[in-house]
């Protein structure tokens, strides 16, 4: 079980640019998001300033500048320091440092303030789930799903799907992640795990439905190859498997896919 969400997590850090659905790896971190939220005329000016440096905060996190996105999320704090998405926000790129403590302190702030805001929920359930607490992360991710609003409920869900993975919940995880893909039918993390589950199962008819999902609507990485290549062993497809063979081999040859195939070990 712990194979499909770790290959899934590195299939999609690469897969992705621009998805709605970025992937465990990406930046922003696994499952988690920011979306900066619109500018009022009835916010004070500290308000507005604080918005101005959160949403740079947002930018520098996304392109990986941990350091300076610390400094314009303690400029935010300074104007306003009950801001709870710039508290959410803190707790993101505390979460990426490895800075545990940080993290939990200003989530649990942000949401003290803002208890039904679908982001911070999604993302606290994230940290929740990396940080040993799988099954206390699904109630986040659920209330993250209460606001009709919410403009990617495919995250929480395939967040949930995940983590309910990483307990041994298959039946679970198999709901999030059907969920996902049908508020989202492009969710890479959706489809990955779906046809993983399947494929597991020995369904060759909906695993390669997913597979073939994903291999049409992105660039594939070795991760992704190596399962629609087993998928099609699996059905039979031997001239698919070939291909998909000769694929790995000639695109990703030093890859751990790659010495798989060599070695014949499909886990049949």
């Amino acid at each position: 079980m712990d194979r499909i969400v770790f290959t899934m997590s590195l299939v999609l850090a690469a897969l992705i640019a621009g998805c709605a659905a970025p992937a465990p790896g990406e930046a922003p971190a696994s499952g988690a998001q920011f979306t900066p939220l619109p500018d009022s005329s009835e916010e004070s000016e500290d308000r507005r300033r604080a918005r101005i440096r959160l949403e740079l905060a947002a930018t520098y996190y996304q392109q990986g500048n941990y350091a300076v996105a610390l400094h314009e999320l303690r400029q935010a704090l300074a104007l306003e320091p009950n801001y709870p998405q710039a508290l959410g926000m803190l707790g993101l790129v505390s979460m990426d440092l490895g800075d545990n403590a940080r993290a939990e302190e200003s989530f649990q702030r942000a949401l003290r303030l803002a208890p039904g805001d679908s982001e911070i929920n999604n993302n606290y359930g994230w940290f929740l789930c990396n940080t040993g607490r799988e099954k206390q992360s699904i109630e986040h991710f659920q209330r993250a799903l209460l606001n009709p609003l919410y403009t990617t409920p495919s995250r929480p869900l395939h967040n949930a799907g995940i983590c309910s993975l990483r307990v041994g919940d298959e039946a679970a995880a198999e709901a999030y992640f059907l969920r996902a893909f049908q508020f989202d039918p492009r969710n890479p993390v959706a489809m990955f795990n779906l046809s993983e589950i399947y494929l597991k199962r020995r369904d060759a008819e909906r695993a390669r439905f997913y597979s073939q999902r994903l291999l049409a609507a992105y660039d594939p990485t070795a991760q992704v190859l190596w399962l629609a290549l087993r998928v099609e062993r699996l059905a039979g497809n031997r001239d698919g498997e070939a291909s998909l063979a000769a694929q790995l081999r000639r695109r990703y040859p030093a890859s751990s896919e790659a010495a798989r195939l060599s070695r014949g070990e499909f886990g049949d």
